[in-house]
């Protein structure tokens, strides 16, 4: 990567520790701290919290009917999700020890803690742990590929990709094949490095 190129990425990375730590200030607004992995609010927040609570009668009244008929089809890719989970975490525990490259914590992917909202009801609840569980298992698999990636082929696109994953900034650039062959290997000890 040029120096040009490196000093925007490392602005990016100022950046995104300014968003993380003003993020963190509004956290701290709500009145919540963390034991061990679980959520635990002040009282007269909880207090606060259980009276905003839209009963689940009430809930499902004034819930569009396309919404509720549509719940089948968003629910029916749990499987293919947990299935998803599962052939990635085994990929990882197969692959990665063979090549060198640090395996993923999926617990700082698959994130579950909303339904600690006292606010929310028992279908909000579901909803939340499943969207928390789906979107999680896909940022799992997406680091896990991009971990792979890095090591295998790290070549940028010709066209711009969308949301690349985190290692994508520094691969080889697309059409440069002068010492390919020396810079993958320096892309797989970087990545091996990062054990």
């Amino acid at each position: 990567m040029d120096t040009e190129l490196a000093e925007l990425v490392a602005r990016i990375r100022v950046l995104e520790e300014e968003v993380e730590k003003k993020l963190e200030e509004r956290r701290a607004s709500f009145q919540y701290s963390i034991d061990h992995h679980r959520i635990v609010f002040e009282e007269s927040v909880r207090q606060q919290h259980r009276r905003l609570k839209v009963g689940l009668l009430s809930f499902l009244r004034h819930s569009p009917a396309l919404y509720i008929l549509s719940a089948p089809a968003v629910y029916a890719l749990i499987l293919p999700i947990v299935l998803l989970d599962l052939c990635v975490s085994i990929f990882q525990i197969i692959c990665f020890p063979l090549w060198g490259v640090p395996k993923a914590s999926r617990s700082d992917y698959v994130v579950i803690d909303r339904h600690y909202l006292a606010y929310l009801n028992g279908v909000q609840k579901l909803n939340c742990i499943y969207c928390s569980y789906a979107n999680g298992v896909i940022a799992f698999t997406t680091e896990i590929a991009g971990r792979t990636e890095h090591f295998w082929c790290p070549i940028k696109h010709a066209r711009k990709v969308h949301n690349p994953h985190r290692y994508y900034e520094g691969f080889l650039d697309y059409g440069d094949g002068v010492d390919y062959e020396e810079k993958l290997r320096k892309q797989r000890q970087d990545i091996v490095r990062k054990k």
